[in-house]
């Protein structure tokens, strides 16, 4: 065969090749969370997308949570992970617990998700506010969660530290639950999107309630840091909590490197994007999901440049010049 003929015969393969729906995408991984909380579920939603859009194979990995996932973007350990809008501000300028490795100017968003508030969990009838949790025995978290990042920046604005509790617990989300109802913990805290299963199990089973986290410390802390607002649980969510519970809180968001193939985030955003209804079905937290939210709030990194393209195209984000 002659040296044209062969290499004629490598590009139609490609093209072939690149034309079925097999080779529309690359293989992904994205780090989500535990087995009882809003990440792997919406970590496995979006894969379900993408791999019915390009037939590439993706795959959501459970792991401890927002700043493992963060960590392992920015190592290039991981090319996406799921993570708390705090969190992957705190990894993009290199502060709070990244303040050790420096900027991560390379951190890139594709959009965020639901919200998620910062949420107590009590089970004793007599703690009604977050003070009142001071010398008890609470769960505050599994290394790596963004929870615990979360409850560090509040309690650091009041001057505490983990120590002001009795105990302070590091069990991961599908185990505290079932610690509160045994009558070990007092309570434990989760940045979570609502209704939550673990919260639901919590209030039902061992009669547990939720508690509001408000005050002149938090609307500090809020006006301080751009990605908290407040955030209100609604009354009857679950038992036990008739009335709104006032908190604060901050966004999922998907977030990458900029060094990640281009045409790969652009497909993953589309393939989102263009059924967002199919996401919103996938789980409750996700129900009120809208295309210009997920674009705007919670964007505390730059939109990574394969995600940017797309909402140009629709209309989403004007062109930039």
């Amino acid at each position: 065969m002659s040296t044209k003929r062969f290499q004629f015969g490598c590009l139609a393969l490609a093209s072939l090749l690149w034309s079925v729906p097999g080779w529309a995408g690359s293989p992904i991984v994205i780090g989500t969370g535990g087995a009882s909380g809003v990440y792997l579920p919406t970590g496995r939603a979006i894969c379900q997308l993408y791999q019915q859009a390009t037939g590439a194979t993706c795959r959501a990995l459970p792991t401890g949570g927002s700043f493992y996932n963060a960590n392992s973007v920015r190592n290039g350990d991981l090319a996406f992970g799921i993570v708390q809008s705090d969190v992957q501000y705190a990894a993009f300028e290199g502060t709070a617990q990244f303040y050790d490795n420096g900027p991560s100017p390379d951190l890139r968003t594709l959009f965020s998700l639901h919200a998620e508030a910062f949420t107590v969990v009590a089970k004793p009838a007599d703690i009604r506010e977050f003070d009142d949790l001071l010398g008890k025995r609470v769960n505050v978290g599994n290394p790596g969660s963004g929870h615990r990042a979360t409850l560090n920046a509040l309690l650091a604005v009041k001057g505490k530290t983990e120590g002001a509790f009795a105990l302070a617990s590091e069990l991961k989300p599908e185990d505290m639950t079932r610690v509160m109802c045994s009558g070990k913990l007092d309570a434990f805290f989760y940045v979570v999107g609502h209704p939550s299963q673990a919260i639901e199990e919590a209030t039902r089973r061992c009669g547990a309630h939720l508690v509001d986290v408000s005050g002149p410390d938090v609307a500090h802390l809020i006006e301080a840091a751009p990605y908290y607002s407040v955030t209100v649980i609604p009354g009857g969510t679950y038992a036990n909590t008739p009335d709104d519970t006032t908190t604060f809180g901050v966004r999922a968001t998907l977030m990458t490197r900029s060094d990640v193939d281009d045409g790969d985030v652009y497909r993953l955003v589309k393939a989102v994007f263009e059924n967002l209804e199919a996401l919103r079905r996938s789980h409750p937290s996700l129900a009120t999901l809208t295309a210009a939210k997920m674009v705007r709030e919670g964007v505390t990194a730059p939109l990574h440049p394969g995600a940017r393209r797309y909402y140009e195209e629709v209309g989403l984000l004007p062109v930039e010049e």
